[in-house]
């Protein structure tokens, strides 16, 4: 008697245990490297300090290399046909993570160039992925052939009405060949694929919004290059590995392993996929759709087209309606653009969680191991017909609750002629500073309209938008990357500079409020300066002077400042939302504007008036929103009116309180608001700044306006008299000493949206406390009105000391602390002794 002939040995266990351990090991490296390396780089940015162009790239070359090695051993070592499939696939992503990784040295402000990259690459690797498997195997041109070792047994199905009975003979017409059936369900499939993409779609066209016109043409081209490479990426074969059991074809081994194994694919794809920000979305919309389309690849006859279609489609709405520049922490606070993209993506991966369950459910675990056919009339017309009515519904969706419009950014067109103020005469009091503002405004727009003529006669005959200003001779043109080069050689253009817009969101930021009531005594920050001295016993509390505040606005009816504003219609502008009276969106406006002229206490010069002006509508700016309200402190306008025209120089505020800065973020470079500072201290406006909060760096007073010598420049000191951490320190970039002074920032109370009251810390706050002292100053003595440099000689020499901290004094103390802590008692004291 023959013993039993011996069965193929057991299939190891191990393989798949180690593909278990690697998939494990590849997602949470990735995810570790992705979201840490997004958590430095905006650390850095809040820091003041520029993440280094190499960075990135490092970042995805170690992400890959952590990731590739031993997923190219799983590739190449375990014998079995689906986990060496699913190394490949791994090992394929990875590349693909190492290659677009590269791309994130292109600034974020150049945008269109990183998706012009990005669309290059992408289709580049998936027609190389392309060449390489027909090379490999030429047999996968014919995918639609039927496998004779796989065909179904005639009895499987029973007959189904309109159909023929066993034995019974058919036309040639009555059912397709294998060739024809292959053909008609891999586009059914397509039909599918969309219509869930299209799903995927709907979260980025409520809470997102486009960008220019070539920036969403390349987004959309990156997205489809992106689903080509993912189709490539996870190809016929890979199913058939994945597919096979020892029991043939599984639908549930199809949809559940295949589905995971492409998820992680995917994540490692979507590491790739955007500038630092829009990837973290990717990683959490594209790999749960890895499901949905293993469910439809496998009643496509494991067709790879489900994946390349949803892929583009769910990478499209990260790609196209998110702007990488605002997924920041800047904007982290309240529900600004983090906070919806968050929304967004959470949506999209329940949706795709859905989509994948409904759709293996629907498509596959019904079937008992047979994929049904979907090239059936009434299917193939439910598909399209659903295909039509998401597209109408998203569109509903966007028009309705989106923000449908371009909302790309603009150019900052800076021109070389800019106006000779250097003769104008610098007479002090209240009416040779009338005088002056009045030449100065003059002679700026007669500059800017003369020396503009010839690029706003091409600007109208091109049909572009824009907007002119004088105080810098400059345009900001309704344009994208591919006007800049024409711009560029014009013979009258300086240089042109990316001009920032922030896209709309689905509500309104909800500004912060304070929950502290009015304080019943002033302030620590108001004795240690001494104002409340100058009120009761000097007299004097800023009447008669008016502050300019730009920020992100105020909030007009709070009590502590309402009865200040100066009234009238030029006292306000918002080029922001075109409000008509004082608003607040944010809270930081009235925060500061309260240190400066604010009553109940909180206030230095509580007897000034103030006007306002919004520059920072949701903690972002560009040059042109900073030279809105630079302008209207020079020469205010009435609401709706034209600036150059309609100014009004004789009704220009005395002192500008100033808490903000221009990095190259926002567009600006060092010296592109350079002539608007030197414009304001030729009219005699004295113009106050805040430092910046990127201490305790040396050099890091380098954000315009700060740097500037004709701009009295604030740090911050804390209730000990020392100099906080988060204080810029000097010298400027030009080797100035800055900041000029310190003054109160740490733990400031003051007025806040809404009526009440809450302390903040930031040069922010010690800034207006400034402003406020000067204007006791010009209270006090009117003589000295538009004399700045008397102004700030009267407040370095009655400085009080201030501590460095203990620190680094960055080569000089006064690079820390300038002159010292302002004294408003003895600058006025000192002032009126003079006088």
């Amino acid at each position: 008697m023959q013993p039993p002939a011996a069965g193929p040995p057991p299939a190891s266990v191990w393989p798949t245990v180690a593909a278990v351990a690697i998939a494990i090991w590849s997602v949470g490296v990735t995810v570790f490297a992705q979201t840490g390396g997004w958590l430095t780089d905006q650390v850095l940015l809040a820091s003041g300090l520029p993440t280094p162009a190499v960075v990135w790239p490092l970042i995805a070359f170690g992400n890959a290399l952590l990731v590739g090695v031993p997923t190219m051993l799983l590739a190449l070592v375990p014998r079995s046909p689906a986990v060496r499939a699913t190394g490949r696939a791994w090992l394929v992503a990875a590349f693909a993570l190492a290659g677009f990784g590269l791309l994130r040295a292109v600034p974020t402000v150049h945008h269109e160039l990183y998706l012009a990259a990005l669309t290059a690459l992408a289709a580049g690797g998936a027609a190389g992925l392309r060449a390489l498997r027909r090379r490999a195997e030429p047999s996968e041109a014919e995918p639609a052939q039927a496998e004779p070792a796989q065909a179904e047994p005639a009895q499987a199905e029973p007959a189904q009405p309109g159909q023929a009975e066993p034995g019974q003979v058919q036309s040639a017409q009555a059912e397709p060949g294998p060739v024809q059936q292959g053909k008609a369900d891999r586009t059914a499939a397509v039909l599918i694929a969309v219509a869930a993409g299209l799903v995927m779609l709907l979260p980025w066209l409520w809470v997102g919004a486009l960008g220019g016109a070539v920036e969403t043409a390349l987004a959309v081209a990156a997205a489809a290059a992106i689903g080509w490479y993912a189709a490539e990426l996870l190809p016929r074969r890979f199913w058939t590995a994945i597919g096979a059991g020892p029991q043939g074809r599984s639908a549930v081994r199809t949809i559940l392993l295949g589905g995971t194994v492409a998820g992680v694919g995917l994540l490692l794809l979507a590491a790739g996929v955007g500038q630092p920000g829009g990837q973290l979305a990717a990683i959490l919309v594209l790999p749960p759709i890895g499901y949905a389309a293993a469910a439809i690849g496998w009643a496509a006859d494991r067709s790879s087209a489900p994946v390349g279609v949803l892929a583009g489609l769910s990478v499209a709405g990260p790609l196209a309606l998110l702007d990488p520049e605002e997924v920041s922490l800047l904007l982290a606070i309240g529900r600004d653009l983090p906070f919806w993209a968050a929304v967004g993506a959470g949506v999209g991966l329940a949706l795709a969680l859905a989509l994948g369950l409904g759709l293996g459910f629907g498509l596959g675990w019904r079937r008992a191991g047979r994929p049904p056919r979907l090239a059936g009339r009434p299917l193939r017309s439910v598909a399209a017909a659903t295909v039509a009515a998401l597209a109408v519904a998203g569109g509903a969706v966007h028009l309705a609750v989106g923000q449908p419009g371009l909302h790309g950014e603009r150019l900052f067109v800076m021109l070389r002629e800019q106006a000779d103020l250097s003769d104008v005469p610098r007479g002090t009091g209240p009416q040779a500073r009338d005088e002056r503002v009045r030449t100065v405004f003059q002679r700026l727009v007669d500059t800017a309209e003369a020396s503009q003529a010839d690029l706003r006669d091409d600007l109208d005959r091109w049909g572009l938008s824009y907007t002119p200003y004088y105080l810098v001779n400059a345009i900001e043109v309704d344009a994208g990357p591919a006007l800049r080069p024409w711009l560029t050689r014009r013979d009258d253009v300086d240089r042109v500079l990316i001009s920032q817009q922030l896209r709309p969101l689905p509500a309104t930021v909800e500004p912060e409020r304070g929950e502290q009531p009015a304080p019943r005594t002033p302030p620590w920050n108001i004795t240690m300066l001494g104002a409340e001295r100058v009120w009761t016993e000097l007299g004097v509390d800023g009447a008669g002077i008016v502050v300019g505040a730009s920020d992100s606005g105020v909030d007009g009816e709070h009590p502590a400042l309402a009865d200040g504003f100066r009234g009238g219609d030029d006292s306000w502008f918002d080029p922001w939302n075109g409000t008509g009276t004082p608003t607040d969106n944010n809270g930081h406006g009235t925060h500061t504007l309260g240190s400066a002229v604010g009553d109940t206490s909180i206030g230095v010069a509580p007897g000034a008036s103030w006007v306002g002006c919004v520059n920072l509508d949701r903690n972002l700016g560009n040059p042109a929103r900073y030279l809105d309200c630079l302008q209207f402190m020079l020469a205010p306008f009435p609401t709706g009116g034209d600036p150059f025209a309609d100014g009004r120089p004789e009704r220009a505020p005395h002192v500008l309180t100033n808490s903000w800065g221009c990095p190259e973020l926002e567009g600006c470079d060092l010296s592109s608001l350079r002539p608007a500072t030197e414009a304001l201290a030729a009219a005699g406006l004295m113009m106050v700044a805040a430092a910046g909060n990127t201490g305790p760096f040396c050099s890091s007073v380098d954000d315009p306006p700060a740097p500037y010598t004709d701009v009295l420049t604030v740090g911050a000191v804390d209730a000990d008299r020392e100099v906080t951490d988060f204080s810029s320190r000097g010298p400027a970039p030009d080797g100035t000493v800055k900041p000029d002074l310190v003054a109160p920032g740490a733990d400031v109370l003051s007025a806040m949206p809404g009526g009440g009251y809450a302390a903040l810390d930031g040069t922010s706050m010690a800034t207006p406390q400034v402003a406020g002292v000067v204007a006791l100053l010009w209270s006090a003595r009117p003589e000295l009105i538009g004399d700045l440099d008397g102004t700030a000689r009267i407040l370095r020499q009655t400085a009080a000391e201030a501590g460095t901290g203990g620190g680094d004094t960055c080569g000089d103390p006064a690079n820390l602390t300038g002159a010292g802590l302002v004294d408003a008692y003895a600058a006025v004291r000192a002032a009126q002794a003079a006088g």
